[in-house]
């Protein structure tokens, strides 16, 4: 029997990460694109990138190995 959590524990969860991403080189690299971040979007950004690291561990793991490659993501 597969468990799932809720939408609100799923966001719960995320609230308790570490930041993945370099805010202020995240927001340099915005700002040299004539636009702002707003105080969301790094948490956001940062959560988007945990998702890309579980798909890619997902997929490494499906083809029996232990490293995570390029050709993961």
């Amino acid at each position: 029997m597969i468990l799932r959590r809720s939408r609100w524990q799923r966001k719960q969860k995320k609230k308790e990460r570490d930041v993945l991403v370099v805010a202020s080189k995240v927001r340099e690299y915005v700002k040299g694109n004539d636009c702002n971040t707003s105080g969301e979007f790094i948490n956001e950004l940062s959560n988007t990138v945990y998702d890309l690291i579980d798909k890619a561990i997902t997929r490494a793991q499906g083809n029996n190995r232990k490293t995570i490659q390029a050709k993961d993501v």
